[in-house]
């Protein structure tokens, strides 16, 4: 089992270039820097950032709110890239391929792993969670050649693949099928990724609950209903819809996603606002319904949503905010910080570059 990943301490020496990275410098600090190219390792493939979206993680690490993210780290994780140099081993992946980034790094050699849940494999890693990883807010960084996915849509919307499939994953994990009716609860970009999961998957309505107005055009504009929760009525009878999926996570939130479930329906919990909540028993209990988890995806969803968002370049579109340079990004940081501003994703965006880092294929 090996969970190797070529860092700035690893087997491998990184070559003399340096490269712009956006770093935690502290909480509430971003700052651009330059830090060594990553060296490539066996099996191991160095990826030429083009974009990478800042993700509601991430703005929580800059805040240090959940105490995952740590100073000196270069976070980021929903990359999309071309290869720039390949390690020995490497057979699938040529230079100058696209590619979008699966960001969990599994030890494929447990029970969870050959079920093909890499996902909830105990020993994973996660690119821009792992400090010891350095990750997508630079213009390159290395990953293992199973993490790359081909990707054949318009470039910039590959950053927008990951958080595509965790929003499928929840919606898988509460059955959606043909026909149903499903709530969601939040329209983040989360919310915004499991509404059109819900679509996606046949979904004859979706429903939104979220307060913000710029948020709900977005999702109308994407396919689903939207209400104000807290100037209007929700728009479903009590029981009436045949799954939920809570893309906040919070006491009230899990309450309402129960509420509007229909009795023996499931409601999946993405959202993770809080890491403890208090739990209505009796709406969960007196009606069978079932409240699951929901964590990332497997391996399978996230290739999947590779390949569906190739297709549907209006949407992606609308789901970007704005993209910024990275000389830009600490400023949008900041702005992340208050969440009324925006409706859609916000990413950084690198120059083109012509030439690569110059450093052998395995160094």
């Amino acid at each position: 089992m090996s969970l190797s990943l070529s860092t700035t301490a690893t087997h491998s020496a990184a070559p003399a270039a340096t490269m712009s990275a956006l770093v935690l410098e502290d909480y509430g600090r971003m700052v651009v820097t330059q830090r060594p190219v990553p060296a490539v390792g066996d099996g191991e493939v160095r990826v030429r950032v083009h974009g990478v979206g800042v993700c509601g993680s991430d703005l929580h690490g800059y805040t240090g709110a959940n105490g995952r993210r740590f100073p000196g780290q270069i976070m980021g994780h929903e990359a999309v890239g071309t290869v720039d140099a390949v390690g020995a081993g490497v057979t699938t992946l040529a230079t100058g391929q696209w590619v979008v980034v699966n960001p969990t790094l599994a030890c494929n050699d447990c029970a969870w792993c050959a079920r093909g849940q890499q996902h909830i494999c105990p020993q994973r890693r996660v690119l821009g969670v792992d400090p010891t990883l350095s990750s997508a807010f630079a213009e390159f960084f290395v990953v293992p050649e199973r993490n790359l996915i081909p990707f054949g849509g318009i470039p910039l919307h590959g950053a927008l693949v990951e958080p595509l499939a965790v929003g499928y994953h929840a919606a898988r994990r509460a059955g959606v099928g043909a026909g149903d009716t499903v709530a969601v609860v939040g329209g983040g970009p989360i919310g915004q990724a499991a509404a059109l999961a819900c679509i996606r998957l046949g979904a004859a309505r979706v429903i939104v609950s979220e307060p913000r107005e710029a948020r709900r055009r977005l999702l109308e504009d994407i396919g689903a209903e939207t209400f104000d929760p807290f100037t209007e009525s929700v728009p479903l009878g009590a029981g009436e819809a045949d799954a939920a999926i809570d893309a906040v996570g919070a006491s009230e939130t899990i309450l309402t996603a129960l509420e509007v479930t229909a009795p023996g329906g499931t409601v999946v919990l993405v959202g993770m606002d809080a890491p403890a909540v208090e739990l209505q028993a009796y709406p969960l209990t007196t009606q069978e319904r079932s409240l699951v988890g929901a964590f990332c995806y497997t391996a399978e969803e996230f290739a999947e949503t590779a390949a569906w968002a190739a297709t549907v370049p209006e949407i992606l579109d609308r789901l970007i905010e704005r993209a910024v340079s990275l000389d830009e990004a600490p400023a949008a940081f900041d702005e992340l910080t208050d969440p009324e501003r925006l409706a859609g994703k916000i990413i950084i965006e690198f120059p083109a570059m012509p030439e690569s880092a110059g450093s052998p294929a395995t160094s």
